[in-house]
């Protein structure tokens, strides 16, 4: 039976109802779980906005106040953190935060200071360190403890902290400032961005994930204050923060004094960052000595030849890995957005590229890489521009599709990851990079004011790379044109170093890198005997072999102590990749003694101090406060709580995309099967 036209109209429009229906569900069940879904995660696996307690006898925000003073000598930072804890409540409370810390920081030291005593803590293995700790807290006494979670992330808890009391930490870091091209930089984070915690990461149940976050915008209640004191044996030039506004004072051609400048905004929410130059553009090299009571300990920089250009470079393919999850909306995706178009924008005609959009799905911009044309450039800047900034961070599907992709054989591949690293699979990460490093070399772009450094620095070393942090708009060009040069060759390959004439041992990388920049080699290790002989470092430059000898005579000194430290924690640093390649705790063991032979905080060891006086009667009602973080600058509530409104992941569009397709298709059909009416 033929179906009246009215009947065939009804029938398209109901479908057209259909379907459009389905593209709006497709928007809505489509979008990955994150800690800002529509449901959000419970609190043990992501973080939360803080809430202000309604119990006047709480005190909520028992930190008050942080203080840094950091003392850079020569090339060595010594840096004292002292975090003020205070109950303004009426009730004793358990002080918990979660704050972070430089990826290069030896953490050596802490002491708390309780009215007039001073409490010396001591470094012990992880596990009994928690265990102590609460047996101090059950029995109503004073203890502070001191935990490291990631390299850049720790957690100090205060136990008893009874109304009135006055609680100052006091933790002591050494770290080494290594010079690119000529410019020296001392970071100082503030802030740990809120994590998307991943299922599949080793952090999933990690408690220190479910930390509590100001919303965006409104400035934590705590004092921040740090001041800055620095020496050197050559004379210093242009001692800038690109971070905050200082006050600088020279004191002579070789000293200055840095502060923070008095101001109405927020100091705590971005990373610290003084940067400074050497007069006549000098890199600090030569070798340092320390004669130890036990060990002794040395440091060579060594400052690398200047890049020369080679006068043939093969094709390269090129791909991005952008991230463009909740996090990245707004200021973080802007910037990215102004970064890819200077690093794609630039892109020879004989390089192939492609892009990577990636949230809680991912998706390619081209089935496979394309000549970097004027065309094909101008669709991808056009295509990365419209993207708004929504969903979770899977950066590890990501990253196995990208090495799923065919590659060449004669084409050398070069990846680069573009994110604000704010996830917990870094371990996850950086295994699947090393397993696949014969396949291409990876450079990482950390996005933000406050980015996750121990993810981008372990992407750039798991995949002989180099990172890149960018905190305003304005450095992308910068940095890009810094990548291009640094990609275009190696400066020096086939680094090897020797020590003729001094007995040395435990050296420290055992394999030196290929050096891609301005950047000095760097090699720690232990000596015994006379301090007598050369460091010799060989390599292979563009201009053909390289040689640098440095002779030791006179470089003995008994005020560089700082070596024992900065030598352990890079021989640590070693253990932990291994361990991170070889899967589980293998290296437990080692990293464990290491820690409790020289002192330091690491993922095994934890300093403890107790205080012996029995100061809380009623310590089995004690409450436990999460003191609660900032926002990152320029990061928006997204990263925590909310869905940007129309702006659905990448495999979302093109579900959409089929439907759209679909709806017009059958709009045609309709068209040419509708009857043809004429008039007389």
């Amino acid at each position: 039976m033929k179906k009246h036209p009215a009947t065939a109209a009804g029938t398209w429009r109901w479908l057209f109802v259909a379907l459009a229906s389905s593209a709006a569900a497709c928007l809505l069940v489509m979008s990955p779980a994150r800690a800002q879904d529509i449901e959000p995660r419970q609190k043990t696996e992501s973080p939360y906005f803080f809430v202000r307690s309604d119990d006047p006898t709480l005190d909520r925000l028992p930190l008050k106040s942080t203080k840094v003073e950091v003392r850079i000598s020569g090339v060595i930072a010594d840096v004292t953190v002292t975090q003020q804890y205070k109950n303004e409540g009426q009730r004793p409370i358990e002080a918990r935060y979660v704050f972070p810390g430089s990826t290069r920081a030896a953490v050596h030291g802490m002491n708390v200071r309780l009215g007039e005593r001073l409490i010396t803590a001591k470094i012990r293995e992880k596990q009994q360190a928690r265990v102590d700790y609460e047996q101090a807290k059950s029995e109503g006494k004073t203890a502070a403890l001191l935990e490291q979670h990631l390299p850049n992330v720790f957690q100090m808890n205060v136990a008893n902290i009874l109304p009135g009391d006055d609680v100052q930490v006091e933790l002591r870091y050494t770290e080494l400032l290594v010079a690119q091209s000529g410019n020296y930089e001392f970071v100082f984070p503030t802030v740990v961005g809120p994590r998307y915690n991943s299922p599949q990461s080793g952090q999933a149940q990690a408690r220190w994930v479910n930390q509590p976050i100001l919303p965006a915008g409104e400035p934590t209640p705590s004092k921040f204050d740090l001041h800055v004191d620095i020496a050197s044996p050559i004379g210093l030039k242009e001692v800038r923060s690109t971070s905050h506004p200082v006050e600088v004072t020279d004191n002579g051609a070789q000293r200055a004094s840095v502060s923070l400048a008095a101001g109405k905004s927020a100091s705590n929410n971005r990373d610290f960052i003084l940067q400074f130059r050497l007069a006549g553009d000098r890199v600090e090299s030569g070798v340092m000595l320390y004669r130890g009571a036990d060990e002794n300990f040395f440091l060579a920089m060594v400052e690398p030849p200047k890049h020369v250009a080679a006068a043939a470079i093969s094709p390269r393919e090129y791909i991005f890995v952008v991230d463009i999850s909740g996090s990245m909306h707004g200021f973080p995706l802007d910037t990215s957005k102004a970064l890819l178009r200077e690093l794609i924008g630039s892109l020879r005609p004989s390089d192939t590229f492609n892009v990577l959009l990636f949230s809680g799905s991912n998706s390619f911009l081209a089935p496979k890489s394309v000549p970097a044309t004027r065309a094909n450039i101008e669709q991808a800047i056009r295509t990365i521009d419209a993207q708004g900034g929504g969903g979770s961070t899977e950066i590890v599907p990501a990253l196995r599709r990208v090495y799923a992709q065919p590659k060449a054989a004669d084409v050398s591949r070069t990846v680069v990851v573009v994110t604000d690293g704010y996830v917990t699979v870094e371990r996850e990460v950086f295994a699947l990079i090393r397993q696949h490093l014969s396949q291409a070399n990876v450079f990482s772009f950390g996005i933000g004011s406050s980015v996750n450094r121990h993810l981008m620095e372990g992407i750039a070393r798991a995949g002989m790379g180099e990172p890149f942090i960018i905190t305003r708009p304005a450095e992308a060009a910068q940095e890009a044109a810094r990548f291009r040069k640094m990609v275009e060759s190696p400066v020096l390959t086939s680094v090897k170093v020797r020590f003729p004439g001094l007995d040395v041992y435990d050296v420290q990388p055992q394999q030196l890198p290929d050096v891609l920049g301005e950047r000095p080699v760097i090699v720690f290790g232990k000596w015994r005997g006379e301090a007598r002989g050369e460091v010799v470092i060989d390599g292979t430059g563009a201009g053909g072999p390289y040689r640098q000898v440095l002779p030791l005579a006179g470089a003995v000194s008994h005020e560089t102590g700082a070596l024992r430290h900065l030598w352990a924690r890079h021989r640590i640093q070693s253990l932990s990749d291994q361990e991170g390649q070889e899967g589980g705790d293998a290296q437990r063991k080692a990293i464990t003694e290491l820690g409790l032979q020289y002192g330091l905080l690491t993922q095994y060891t934890s300093f403890l101090a107790v205080d012996q006086v029995v100061r809380n009667a009623q310590a089995a009602g004690t409450p436990s406060v999460d003191q609660p973080s900032a926002m990152p600058q320029g990061v928006s509530n997204l990263a925590v709580g909310a869905e940007v409104p129309g702006t659905p992941e990448p495999a979302t569009w093109g579900a959409v995309i089929v439907l759209l397709s679909v709806l017009a298709m059958l709009a045609r059909r309709a068209r040419r099967q509708r009857p043809h009416h004429f008039t007389a």
